[in-house]
């Protein structure tokens, strides 16, 4: 993909991995829209990186169907097309099983998978168009089990799953889908705030890098699923 002047929707994209692949995919010759839920994020977000004529923000919550068409339908007609989606928007609550509450349930069930989808089928008629690229953004959570995290990995267990048979079903358009798993991110997730003690974790430029050369790939390779995890991780 030539990138210059391409256009990337990245959901989540006011803060931590969805944020650096922004500032990423920017310097690349890029333009790039983010989403968030709320409007005062999206606009600092959006004027925090830089050229109003390349950045786009909307507001959108991702388990909200309606609102994703309306953001793919807002950023289609501000940039004119869509060449390459990060499903980047996520939560994550940790506890036993038994000691998990319903709504907690329902809360990771519909940003981390049913988001997915939602962005997926509100930009998927764009991508067509663009013979553009979908990539969701995963965990090791989504192939490792752990304790306190029967929500959190059900959720990107599927949302592996579902981005491996989308790659089945929308390779015969010239659409190419991927997903990352990274392991330990400094990111906001999960209410934490980065400081130096997180210099031994990936950093969300260095998500943004894998983004950017999946959209690089020759269209001939097709690098489906992605795991990647800190190099030092006993430096913690």
């Amino acid at each position: 993909m030539d990138l210059k002047d391409k256009v990337a929707y990245i959901t989540g994209g006011t803060k931590g991995i969805g944020y650096g692949t922004a500032k990423v995919l920017l310097n690349a010759g890029m333009k790039v829209a983010i989403s968030g839920r709320k409007q005062e994020d999206v606009e600092n977000a959006a004027k925090s990186l830089g050229d109003s004529s390349r950045v786009f923000g909307v507001v959108s919550d991702v388990t909200n169907f309606e609102d994703e068409k309306n953001a793919v339908q807002k950023i289609t007609a501000h940039f004119g097309q869509i060449d390459a989606v990060l499903a980047n928007a996520g939560v994550g609550i940790f506890s036993s099983v038994d000691e998990m509450s319903v709504e907690d349930w329902d809360r990771m069930m519909k940003t981390n998978l049913y988001g997915v989808f939602h962005t997926l089928k509100a930009s998927v008629e764009e991508l067509k168009k663009s013979e553009g690229y979908y990539i969701t953004l995963a965990s090791l959570a989504g192939t490792n089990f752990f304790e306190k995290g029967a929500g959190y990995n059900a959720t990107k267990f599927g949302v592996v799953g579902f981005t491996q048979a989308a790659m089945l079903d929308l390779r015969k358009y010239n659409i190419k889908v991927s997903t990352i798993m990274p392991g330990s991110v400094a990111t906001y997730f999960n209410n934490h705030v980065p400081d130096e003690k997180d210099g031994w974790k990936i950093q969300p430029e260095d998500i943004g890098q894998l983004v950017l050369d999946l959209l690089k790939m020759n269209p001939r390779t097709l690098p489906s699923k992605i795991e990647v995890r800190p190099t030092r991780p006993d430096l913690k």
